[in-house]
């Protein structure tokens, strides 16, 4: 007999939740502990992962001096697609708000929490000062997201300009980074339970009405994700005089494969070989790549701030435009060195609603859709990452246009 997959189990949570909230709602409300036990193995991930994942990557990729002008083209495509990616899921979110008319106010969350997250108002100058932190372990301690990656920024360019002196450090946050992988792995395989509990108790203390919203956020996720496509192949076929969406077509078996698995992973042999066949030289597409992987993740970007402003809406919470921008900026940050780990897009999603004061129990119900949204994000990234390397390889004069429509030709040709 073939075992169930997480995601499967996950998604079963999700409807037997919500079915127990719906039938029994009285046992439901007694099931809030397992969902906050989850939570808090959540939380408890969330520091040493993306410290050491932030250190790891900038102290292996911040010397630009020895990453040269490929390097340097590449991160800054890399930063612009990023920005994009960011704005256009805030911009759908404020347009189709899938989490507003269904209030949670005291659903998942204390009313204590988010009393304090509906108040929560920004004094810029303040606000700027408190990311800088005056004791990094009380910054860990309160998991304040701003303040650790302030300072992991700061510690991994240092790292990187210490040579070799610095690759033990390297070593240690890799050797981190790993174990936490596997720790999120652990943790993981508690989630159908979380997800059912906070399902069943959120279903049983204001109706089956609440599933709604995730319905329309798939749409939102999923229209974002399409426009953002459109508009950065648009911006890269502007500025190369290469038809990106040609590029697409030529993708489109590799783009399946990592919607269908949801893996990066998965995508990357095949992806790396066709950019080689379309013309793009080997050396660029294996510096680009996998350089893409940690700094490139438009789908992951597009979600998270997604996810973040649901959460918002979920709960009735107003976030003006000054700390969208706040959000826009931590992501940004927080979503390096993170892509194909299982769960990370969660809990990059939870340690952001933390550090902006929204109730994080919103992320269980997040959970039950989490491998469809996973799906589009997967498709996203992977999409994101061929088009910079093309970009880059067009930046340095290495492909031209006649060149790529020659091969997109023949390879068209063949396949057909």
């Amino acid at each position: 007999m073939k075992k169930i997959g997480l995601s499967t189990q996950i998604f079963l949570g999700l409807a037997l939740g919500a079915l127990m909230g719906y039938v029994v709602p009285d046992l439901a409300g007694h099931l809030k502990p397992f969902g906050d036990a989850f939570l808090r193995m959540i939380k408890m991930i969330v520091v040493p992962l993306i410290f050491s994942t932030l250190v790891m990557g900038i102290a292996g990729t911040g010397d630009f001096k020895k990453l040269g002008r490929l390097g340097g083209k590449a991160i800054i495509w890399f930063e612009f697609a990023t920005t994009i990616a960011l704005v256009i899921g805030l911009f759908v979110m404020n347009v189709t708000e899938p989490g507003v008319g269904v209030p949670l106010s005291a659903a998942t969350a204390g009313s204590d929490a988010v009393a304090a997250a509906g108040q929560h108002s920004i004094d810029m100058v303040q606000y700027v000062l408190h990311i800088i932190p005056t004791n990094i372990v009380d910054a860990a301690a309160r998991q304040d997201m701003l303040q650790i990656i302030f300072f992991a920024c700061f510690f991994g360019v240092a790292v990187a300009h210490i040579g070799e002196k610095g690759t033990l450090i390297v070593n240690f946050c890799q050797s981190v980074a790993e174990a936490m992988f596997k720790v999120t792995n652990y943790v993981m395989h508690f989630a159908p339970l979380g997800v059912f509990a906070m399902i069943a108790y959120t279903v049983g203390s204001y109706g089956i009405t609440m599933l709604i919203p995730l319905g329309k956020l798939i749409l939102s996720v999923a229209g974002a994700t399409a426009l953002f496509i459109a508009v950065v192949a648009t911006i890269a076929s502007v500025f190369t005089k290469i038809n990106f969406f040609h590029l697409i077509l030529a993708l489109k078996d590799i783009l399946f494969l990592a919607f269908s698995t949801a893996s990066s992973e998965a995508a990357l042999p095949g992806a790396m070989k066709r950019l080689h066949r379309l013309g793009v030289p080997e050396a660029t597409v294996t510096f680009v790549m996998p350089t893409g992987y940690s700094f490139n993740l438009d789908g992951s970007t597009l979600y998270s701030s997604a996810g973040i402003l649901f959460i918002a809406q979920l709960y009735g919470i107003a976030m003006p435009i000054e700390q969208q921008l706040l959000v826009m900026v931590t992501l940004m940050l927080s979503t390096k060195g993170i892509a194909g780990v299982p769960g990370a897009g969660i809990i990059v999603v939870a340690a952001t609603a933390a550090a902006f004061n929204l109730p994080t129990e919103g992320v269980a119900i997040l959970l039950g859709i989490d491998r469809i949204l996973d799906m589009i994000r997967t498709i996203c990234n992977v999409c994101g990452n061929c088009m910079a390397t093309v970009v880059v390889s067009c930046w340095e004069k290495e492909l031209n246009k006649d060149k790529f429509n020659r091969l997109y030709k023949e390879f068209r040709e063949e396949k057909l």
